[in-house]
């Protein structure tokens, strides 16, 4: 299982929308947080080892209606 995390910029007042919308339509989306700076939501992924990270974020989240901008994090390891 690979784990990013999506930065998303929104359309002006559409970030609860597109929040929504990440959750509902979304499968590999586990967690959306309202943040502050640059972006206005932080996306938590899970997806399957192989699927290409780059298909996902511009097919399923660039794609959100609402959406005007993305920045992709990439994991490497989770402390716990």
């Amino acid at each position: 299982m690979q784990t990013i995390f999506v930065l998303v910029k929104c359309e002006l007042g559409r970030a609860y929308d597109v929040a929504d919308l990440a959750v509902q339509d979304v499968e590999e989306v586990s967690e959306v947080h309202s943040i502050s700076g640059q972006y206005d939501l932080m996306m938590k992924c899970f997806l399957p080892d192989g699927e290409d990270i780059g298909h996902f974020v511009t097919g399923r989240i660039q794609t959100l209606s609402g959406v005007k901008d993305t920045f992709t994090m990439i994991t490497f390891k989770a402390f716990a």
